[in-house]
């Protein structure tokens, strides 16, 4: 635990405890409103290939996790860690753009 203490520049137990509950209730947040967007679309491993459905459904839940873990680590005070998480994960799948600072 030390390790990934100094890793992510964390001082203290309660906020690496507060870091993985973070993640974990966000992302069952996230396939919780999946959920009924995968049903209004219509989309369900009933009406179409399983192979297909998956895919899609995690394709769904990818975009809600990523905007919604930094709003979920705000509620338990680690905005600032979740919010430089975010940059760079998303940088590196090539989205740096979206942190760009117009002039």
């Amino acid at each position: 635990m030390e390790k990934l203490k100094q890793r992510w520049g964390i001082e203290n137990n309660w906020a690496l405890a507060a870091i993985f509950i973070v993640f974990a209730i966000n992302g069952s947040f996230a396939a919780w409103v999946a959920k009924p967007i995968t049903n209004l679309l219509g989309l369900s491993p009933q009406t179409m290939s399983p192979w297909l459905y998956y895919p899609l459904r995690v394709s769904l839940i990818f975009p809600i996790y990523q905007t919604t873990l930094p709003l979920v680590g705000w509620l338990f005070g680690q905005f600032k860690f979740f919010w430089e998480f975010e940059k760079k994960f998303l940088s590196r799948l090539g989205l740096s753009f979206l942190f760009k600072k117009a002039n």
